[in-house]
C-alpha cells in the first residue's frame, strides 16, 4: 500500500538498538522492526511511496550515552541521500557535556537540518529548576542550534520532566531565538488539553513552534487540525510525522488523511510544511 499524495515525513528514528530488559522483564525489542541503516529507510519510503524522510537516533532505553552511538549513522545517512535530512542527537545532562560537544562539531554537516533531545533520559526543561551550571550547558547547544540555524526537536510525554508544561518554560526562555519543534505536542490526554490552546497563543506572541501530532491521542490530533481550519491561523507551523519505528505509520497517515479539513491544510501538513522548515534550516 502507498501513500495518496506527496508525503515528508518530518520525524522518524534510524538505527537498532539491542533488546533491553525493560522494567525488569526478559530483554525484548518492542518496536519489533527497526531500520538499520539509510538503505532500509529508504526501501521503507519507495515501498510506502514517501518522498522524504527526516531520521533521528533510534532511542528508547535508559542510556543516555545510547543515542549519540547513532549520530554518525545519522550523519553518514543524510550526506549521501538527498531524500533524507537529519538531526543531531544532544541531551541536557552534564554529564554528556562531552558528547554533547563532539556532536555539536556537526550542526552545519550536509543534510543536518535539527538538534534533537529529551529529558526521558535525565535533566529537566523547567528553566527555574536549573543551576548555573546547567544552564551554561543549555546555551551552549541553543547557541549552535542558532548559530547554524537548526530546529531544535524536543520530545514530550505526559507528566515527569518532559511533560509540555516544563518545556513551555523553556520556550518562553529560547522560543524566539530558536526554531522548537514540540514532538508529540504533549503526547498524552494532558499534553493534548495544555498545548492545544496555548500553541496558537505561542505562535501569535511570535515564538517559532512547530510540531506534529504522532503519540498524541484521537481526540488531541482532531481538536488541533479543528482548530488550525477554523482559525485560519499557523498552517506552516504543523507536520505530519510517522515517529516510526515507535509508532504505526499508517496509523498516523489517517488520521490526518480522513480528518476533516480542507486539501490545502492536508498537503501544507503532508509535506509543504517539512519542505519548506527543513529546505531553509541548516548551512547552506
Amino acid at each position: 500500500m502507498r501513500v495518496q499524495r506527496p508525503v515528508f515525513d518530518a520525524h522518524s528514528h534510524i538505527g537498532e538498538m539491542a533488546p533491553y530488559p525493560y522494567y525488569g522483564l526478559p530483554p525484548v525489542n518492542p518496536t519489533v522492526i527497526e531500520y538499520k541503516d539509510a538503505a532500509a529507510i529508504l526501501k521503507h519510503m519507495d515501498d510506502h511511496g514517501i518522498e522524504r524522510q527526516m531520521v533521528i537516533s533510534n532511542y528508547g532505553i535508559p542510556d543516555s550515552s545510547q543515542p549519540f552511538s547513532l549520530n554518525p549513522l545519522v550523519i553518514d545517512s543524510v550526506e549521501h541521500n538527498d531524500r533524507l535530512v537529519g538531526a543531531i542527537w544532544v541531551s541536557p545532562l552534564l554529564k554528556d557535556q562531552e558528547r554533547v560537544r563532539e556532536a555539536l562539531q556537526h550542526a552545519g554537516d550536509k543534510g543536518i537540518k535539527a538538534l534533537k533531545t529529551t529529558c526521558l533520559l535525565g535533566g529537566t526543561y523547567t528553566v527555574s529548576d536549573w543551576d548555573a551550571e546547567t544552564k551554561a550547558h543549555w546555551d551552549e547547544i541553543v547557541d549552535a542550534c542558532e548559530a547554524n540555524n537548526l530546529v531544535f526537536h524536543m520530545h514530550t510525554s505526559p507528566g515527569g520532566t518532559s511533560d509540555i508544561s516544563n518545556l513551555l518554560t523553556f520556550i518562553r526562555e529560547y522560543g524566539k531565538r530558536i526554531k522548537i519543534y514540540v514532538v508529540h505536542m504533549g503526547g498524552g490526554v494532558s499534553g493534548a488539553i495544555k498545548y492545544v490552546p496555548t500553541f496558537f497563543d505561542l505562535v501569535r506572541e511570535g515564538y517559532k513552534v512547530y510540531g506534529d501530532c504522532s503519540w498524541s491521542p484521537g481526540f488531541g490530533s482532531r481538536w488541533m487540525l479543528h482548530e488550525l481550519q477554523e482559525r485560519g491561523e499557523a498552517w506552516d507551523r504543523m507536520m505530519f510525522a510517522s515517529d516510526t519505528p515507535w509508532s504505526d505509520f499508517w496509523s498516523e497517515y489517517y488520521r490526518f488523511e480522513n480528518a476533516e479539513i480542507g486539501e490545502e491544510l492536508k498537503h501544507r501538513i503532508f509535506y509543504q510544511n517539512a519542505a519548506d522548515l527543513y529546505d531553509s534550516s541548516g548551512k547552506k
